[in-house]
Protein backbone atom coordinates (compact mmCIF):
# COMPACT_ATOMS: atom_id res chain seq x y z
CA UNK A 1 0.00 0.00 0.00
CA UNK A 2 1.36 3.03 -1.06
CA UNK A 3 0.44 6.74 0.89
CA UNK A 4 0.51 10.12 -0.05
CA UNK A 5 -1.16 13.03 0.86
CA UNK A 6 -2.26 15.66 -1.82
CA UNK A 7 -3.50 19.02 -0.53
CA UNK A 8 -4.47 22.36 -2.83
CA UNK A 9 -3.33 25.07 0.19
CA UNK A 10 -0.71 26.79 1.21
CA UNK A 11 0.73 26.66 4.88
CA UNK A 12 1.71 29.29 6.67
CA UNK A 13 3.71 29.05 10.10
CA UNK A 14 3.25 32.13 11.73
CA UNK A 15 6.38 34.03 13.21
CA UNK A 16 7.68 33.97 17.21
CA UNK A 17 9.29 36.87 18.74
CA UNK A 18 13.37 36.87 16.93
CA UNK A 19 11.77 35.09 13.80
CA UNK A 20 12.59 35.52 9.67
CA UNK A 21 10.34 37.53 8.06
CA UNK A 22 6.54 36.67 7.55
CA UNK A 23 7.27 36.30 3.71
CA UNK A 24 10.05 33.84 4.41
CA UNK A 25 8.21 31.86 6.77
CA UNK A 26 5.71 31.31 4.35
CA UNK A 27 8.15 30.46 1.41
CA UNK A 28 9.61 27.37 4.00
CA UNK A 29 6.65 26.26 5.12
CA UNK A 30 4.72 25.77 1.73
CA UNK A 31 7.78 24.10 1.01
CA UNK A 32 7.54 22.00 3.53
CA UNK A 33 4.50 21.19 2.92
CA UNK A 34 4.66 20.71 -0.77
CA UNK A 35 7.70 18.15 0.03
CA UNK A 36 5.88 16.09 2.29
CA UNK A 37 2.60 15.83 0.58
CA UNK A 38 4.40 14.91 -2.59
CA UNK A 39 5.98 12.08 -1.01
CA UNK A 40 5.36 8.52 -1.50
CA UNK A 41 5.26 6.31 1.41
CA UNK A 42 5.13 2.96 1.90
CA UNK A 43 3.34 2.52 4.81
CA UNK A 44 1.47 4.75 7.19
CA UNK A 45 4.38 4.20 10.00
CA UNK A 46 6.73 6.09 7.25
CA UNK A 47 4.01 8.47 6.41
CA UNK A 48 3.66 9.54 10.25
CA UNK A 49 7.43 9.25 10.91
CA UNK A 50 8.38 11.13 7.89
CA UNK A 51 5.97 13.88 9.12
CA UNK A 52 6.94 14.00 12.76
CA UNK A 53 10.64 14.46 11.71
CA UNK A 54 9.73 17.53 9.45
CA UNK A 55 7.64 18.74 12.36
CA UNK A 56 11.08 18.59 14.29
CA UNK A 57 12.81 20.14 11.70
CA UNK A 58 10.22 22.75 11.57
CA UNK A 59 10.50 23.65 15.47
CA UNK A 60 14.88 24.24 14.43
CA UNK A 61 14.16 25.99 11.81
CA UNK A 62 11.05 28.20 12.54
CA UNK A 63 10.54 28.23 15.96
CA UNK A 64 14.60 27.88 16.96
CA UNK A 65 13.59 24.66 19.74
CA UNK A 66 14.43 21.30 19.42
CA UNK A 67 11.77 18.67 19.41
CA UNK A 68 14.41 15.47 19.85
CA UNK A 69 11.22 12.86 20.65
CA UNK A 70 11.60 12.51 24.10
CA UNK A 71 8.47 13.45 26.94
CA UNK A 72 10.81 16.70 27.98
CA UNK A 73 9.81 17.45 24.47
CA UNK A 74 6.08 17.67 25.29
CA UNK A 75 6.48 20.68 26.82
CA UNK A 76 8.13 22.51 23.76
CA UNK A 77 5.60 20.98 21.45
CA UNK A 78 2.87 22.47 23.39
CA UNK A 79 4.54 25.90 23.51
CA UNK A 80 4.86 25.72 19.74
CA UNK A 81 1.30 24.61 19.30
CA UNK A 82 0.27 28.00 21.30
CA UNK A 83 1.93 29.45 18.43
CA UNK A 84 0.68 28.12 16.06
CA UNK A 85 -2.89 28.58 17.22
CA UNK A 86 -2.70 32.32 17.15
CA UNK A 87 -2.42 32.37 13.69
CA UNK A 88 -5.25 33.82 12.15
CA UNK A 89 -4.26 31.95 8.91
CA UNK A 90 -4.27 28.86 10.72
CA UNK A 91 -4.38 25.81 8.23
CA UNK A 92 -6.07 23.54 10.42
CA UNK A 93 -5.87 20.44 8.73
CA UNK A 94 -1.77 20.25 7.91
CA UNK A 95 -0.64 21.63 11.10
CA UNK A 96 -3.05 18.89 13.20
CA UNK A 97 -1.09 16.35 10.74
CA UNK A 98 2.48 17.94 11.52
CA UNK A 99 2.33 18.26 15.31
CA UNK A 100 0.21 15.26 16.27
CA UNK A 101 2.14 13.03 13.93
CA UNK A 102 5.16 14.45 16.12
CA UNK A 103 3.32 13.44 19.47
CA UNK A 104 2.44 10.42 18.31
CA UNK A 105 5.96 9.45 17.40
CA UNK A 106 6.94 10.38 20.85
CA UNK A 107 4.42 8.11 21.74
CA UNK A 108 5.08 5.16 19.78
CA UNK A 109 9.11 4.99 20.40
CA UNK A 110 8.67 5.06 24.50
CA UNK A 111 6.31 2.19 24.11
CA UNK A 112 7.21 0.73 21.12
CA UNK A 113 3.62 0.73 19.41
CA UNK A 114 2.51 1.14 16.06
CA UNK A 115 0.38 3.31 13.82
CA UNK A 116 -2.92 1.97 12.34
CA UNK A 117 -6.16 3.70 10.78
CA UNK A 118 -8.76 3.22 12.64
CA UNK A 119 -12.54 4.78 13.37
CA UNK A 120 -12.18 7.54 16.34
CA UNK A 121 -15.34 6.47 19.08
CA UNK A 122 -17.96 8.49 18.00
CA UNK A 123 -16.48 9.48 15.06
CA UNK A 124 -17.25 8.67 11.57
CA UNK A 125 -13.87 8.49 9.75
CA UNK A 126 -10.73 6.37 10.14
CA UNK A 127 -7.95 8.59 11.94
CA UNK A 128 -4.17 7.71 12.65
CA UNK A 129 -3.51 6.25 16.34
CA UNK A 130 -1.10 4.63 17.78
CA UNK A 131 -1.84 1.03 19.28
CA UNK A 132 0.25 0.52 22.11
CA UNK A 133 -0.68 -2.66 24.83
CA UNK A 134 -4.01 -2.93 23.13
CA UNK A 135 -4.75 0.47 23.61
CA UNK A 136 -5.64 3.08 21.14
CA UNK A 137 -4.28 6.56 21.10
CA UNK A 138 -5.40 9.65 18.96
CA UNK A 139 -2.55 12.19 18.77
CA UNK A 140 -3.76 13.98 15.94
CA UNK A 141 -7.56 14.34 17.52
CA UNK A 142 -5.20 15.64 21.07
CA UNK A 143 -3.57 18.08 18.87
CA UNK A 144 -6.78 19.31 17.05
CA UNK A 145 -8.15 19.83 20.24
CA UNK A 146 -5.18 21.46 21.58
CA UNK A 147 -5.26 24.09 18.48
CA UNK A 148 -8.93 24.49 18.51
CA UNK A 149 -9.80 24.52 22.21
CA UNK A 150 -7.02 26.17 23.81
CA UNK A 151 -4.91 25.44 27.25
CA UNK A 152 -7.65 23.38 28.81
CA UNK A 153 -6.02 20.47 26.24
CA UNK A 154 -2.70 20.75 27.83
CA UNK A 155 -0.67 18.33 26.48
CA UNK A 156 1.92 18.00 29.63
CA UNK A 157 -1.53 16.71 31.34
CA UNK A 158 -2.35 14.03 28.59
CA UNK A 159 1.06 12.46 28.17
CA UNK A 160 1.29 12.13 32.03
CA UNK A 161 -2.51 10.50 31.85
CA UNK A 162 -1.03 8.23 29.08
CA UNK A 163 2.02 7.88 30.74
CA UNK A 164 0.92 6.93 33.98
CA UNK A 165 -2.15 4.25 32.63
CA UNK A 166 0.50 2.48 30.27
CA UNK A 167 3.54 2.28 32.51
CA UNK A 168 6.54 1.90 32.06
CA UNK A 169 8.46 2.34 28.44
CA UNK A 170 9.35 -0.45 26.45
CA UNK A 171 12.47 -2.47 26.87
CA UNK A 172 14.76 -2.20 23.38
CA UNK A 173 17.31 -4.51 22.92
Amino acid sequence: MLLSVCHKDAVRIHPAPARAPEHVLWSVASDLRKRLESAVYPDLGSMMEGYALAAAEAARREFHRKLDFTSESIDILDEILVLVGESPELDLEFEVRLWGSYLGEVLRRRYAGSWEMTQYPGGAAAVPAVEVRASRLFPLVKVYRRLTVGDEEDLRAFYTMVTERLGKPAQVN
